[in-house]
């Protein structure tokens, strides 16, 4: 988000992408961070930006593109582009909204949150609502912990055979 509020603030092109996430990466990183992924979703973005700036506005039309924060605008534009351009493995469209909200909360201004989920809410209903009823992860989870819990019973009774 640093690195694309960074660009748009000072309205730099495409060919400073790469100085500024390395830039960003060395001021802000704890040394955790991925830096491909932050490089594929800032180059993601501004590839799709033309795509994804009227997305914005038809889902917020009593705000411009140009009159809503660059923080807020930024955070949009990272979440469309993971609900519409992403892959739903990496990012479920939940995930990429939630994310996007903590994102707003914690840098933007005080109804940044409820902004930005008003938008993308709007914008993955009319996605139709990819993966909504998808439970394959949690029913992976509750079969892992539901064959934990067997394999638990099967040890404890060998060791009480043995005992």
């Amino acid at each position: 988000m640093q690195s694309l509020y960074e660009l748009d603030f000072n309205d730099l092109k495409k060919d400073s992408v790469d100085e500024v996430i390395a830039h960003n990466v060395a001021e802000f990183s704890s040394g955790t961070l991925n830096v491909d992924f932050v490089k594929q979703l800032v180059e993601g973005v501004l590839a799709k930006q033309k795509a994804i700036d009227p997305i914005i506005e038809k889902c917020a039309p009593e705000w411009p593109i140009k009159k809503i924060t660059i923080v807020d605008r930024n955070v949009l534009r990272m979440g469309i582009y993971e609900l519409m351009f992403s892959d739903y493995e990496e990012v479920p469209p939940k995930v990429a909204i939630n994310e996007a909200i903590e994102i707003a909360k914690a840098y933007g201004g005080e109804a940044s949150g409820r902004f930005i989920n008003g938008v993308l809410g709007t914008v993955y209903r009319q996605m139709g609502e990819p993966m909504k009823d998808d439970q394959t992860k949690s029913k992976k989870k509750a079969e892992t912990e539901t064959g934990n819990k067997e394999k638990a019973k099967k040890e404890e009774s060998v060791d009480k055979q043995k005992k």
